[in-house]
């Protein structure tokens, strides 16, 4: 038995996997995010140790001998988090989250301090990503930057926890801007450019390797047994990718989560961080991946069911589905930058935006223009990560927004490319963490990492995409034509 452990922005997953692939029992935990200024987003470290404690208490008492049979625990997490810890490994302050857009200052300051910076770390300095984090710390809470003896991404402090270690992997690692993304190693020079050295870092190992063993406390109080081994696990990305079997080149997913997300595997550093397109190590030895990422998905049609009073997302999707293809044509244009955007744009002032209403629109047209808008964002992720249509048969369709047959059926055709929804696709990276686990304890990669079986299959449709284009074309152009003004409007909200 192997055991996933996924800390989420919005809830942390456990996932229980059998040496069959069977899912024996899983729980979840909410979490929720701060964000006292404009910009900020924050969660205090304290409250996802809470959640993990509470969901294994729960997981000891709903399969106790699930849990008595575990060999080892895998780990996933969202990336980029600021966890600044001192000598003591005493929490310094709430944790800076990867949708985070304070630091948009503080990344040019890096890329000019570093021009080689994206020769280094693959990808643009923005601020989701850790390194501008610490500059802002250090210009804005210099207290606090000189008591930082460590500084850990999110569920890498989760391990810390487990095991007393101060230890990250590739994939996570090169969501820092610290990280030699090539050559696998910390980079001596980005760490310079931002005060910090070597000693401030975690070991580094990859996902599929041991980093620690459970501590005896832990094992006790949640029924495991003392001194199993904890994998290095993945970013979330990478994780969720080793759950779908997402691990040789061309290989991929669209992520409709909290985030959106389109993720490729590749056997090379492959970097073009002028599209703003990342470039990172995958979770197992050896591999890389690319990514186009969004800030919005997920988010931005929950906002929605709470800005129109919805009882559910489900609910407003099924408004949303009876909608005529005259309603939809006429319905309004929405850019879903609510916490800014990144690829292709990179600005963390991006803000959304409903364009064209009419006394006509009600919530269902609102609700449509919402999940369009987010499938017109991912297409232009799509369009950076430039792949030959030939390259990429089929993409795997994850995370919540992937229960939505109307939304997945849109988005394949807007861009083109058929998607697979895998068997137990609700699982994620949790499944993935616990598959890295596995690995930890010797499983052989051909079989743990075995691809999913297709639960659903959505082609795009010609008629569809037909009428979608000269919607996506005005959607296209709203964007520069606000750029300045979203700025403005950041600086009156500050």
């Amino acid at each position: 038995m192997y055991l996933g452990i996924d800390l989420g922005t919005s809830e942390l997953k456990l996932l229980l996997l059998d040496d069959r692939h069977r899912i024996v029992g899983g729980v979840g935990e909410p979490l929720t995010v701060s964000r006292p200024h404009p910009l900020w987003s924050e969660q205090a470290p304290a409250d996802w140790w809470t959640a993990l404690d509470t969901a294994m208490q729960r997981l000891r008492v709903t399969q106790p001998s699930a849990m008595a049979a575990v060999r080892a625990i895998g780990l996933s997490g969202q990336m980029h988090g600021a966890v600044l810890i001192d000598a003591q490994h005493t929490v310094l302050r709430p944790a800076i989250l990867w949708n985070d857009g304070r630091s948009g200052a503080q990344c040019a300051a890096l890329e000019a301090a570093l021009p080689a910076l994206t020769d280094i770390a693959g990808n643009l300095a923005m601020p989701g990503f850790t390194a501008p984090k610490l500059l802002w710390v250090r210009e804005h809470e210099p207290h606090l930057f000189a008591r930082t003896a460590r500084v850990l991404l999110p569920k890498d402090w989760l391990r810390l926890q487990l095991t007393g270690e101060c230890v990250s992997d590739m994939s996570d690692a090169s969501g820092t801007l610290w990280l030699d993304v090539g050559a696998r190693r910390w980079s001596d020079e980005a760490l310079s450019a931002c005060g910090l050295t070597r000693d401030h870092m975690p070991r580094l190992v990859e996902g599929s390797d041991v980093s620690g063993r459970l501590q005896p406390v832990m094992a006790d109080r949640w029924g495991l047994r003392a001194g199993i081994v904890v994998a290095g696990g993945g970013g979330d990305n990478a994780a969720s990718a080793v759950g779908i079997g997402a691990v040789q080149p061309n290989q991929g997913f669209v992520s409709l989560g909290t985030s959106g997300v389109i993720f490729l595997a590749s056997d090379g550093f492959h970097p073009d961080p002028h599209s703003a397109v990342h470039a990172f190590c995958h979770a197992l030895p050896g591999r890389w991946h690319q990514m186009s990422v969004m800030l919005s998905a997920g988010s931005a049609l929950r906002w929605a069911c709470n800005l129109l009073g919805a009882p559910s997302e489900a609910v407003l999707l099924e408004r949303v589905a009876a909608l005529t293809p005259a309603q939809r044509a006429h319905a309004p244009l929405c850019l879903p930058y609510l916490s800014g955007e990144r690829t292709p744009h990179n600005d963390p002032n991006a803000q959304g935006v409903l364009f064209g209403l009419t006394h006509t629109h009600d919530a269902a047209a609102i609700a449509y223009a919402v999940v369009e808008g987010v499938s017109f964002g991912l297409a232009d992720g799509w369009a950076s990560l430039q792949r030959a249509p030939s390259a990429v048969t089929a993409l795997s369709l994850v995370g919540g927004g992937a229960r939505s047959e109307l939304w997945a059926q849109l988005l394949a055709s807007v861009l083109g490319v058929t998607l697979q929804v895998p068997a137990g696709a609700e699982a994620g990276a949790a499944l993935g963490a616990a598959r890295l686990a596995w690995l930890a304890d010797g499983g052989d990669e051909s079989d743990v990492c075995r691809a999913a079986a297709v639960a659903r299959e959505f082609r795009p449709v010609a008629s569809e995409a037909a009428l979608l284009a000269p919607r996506r074309e005005r959607f296209r152009a709203l964007y520069p034509a606000l750029r300045s003004h979203f700025a403005f409007s950041r600086q009156a909200d500050a």
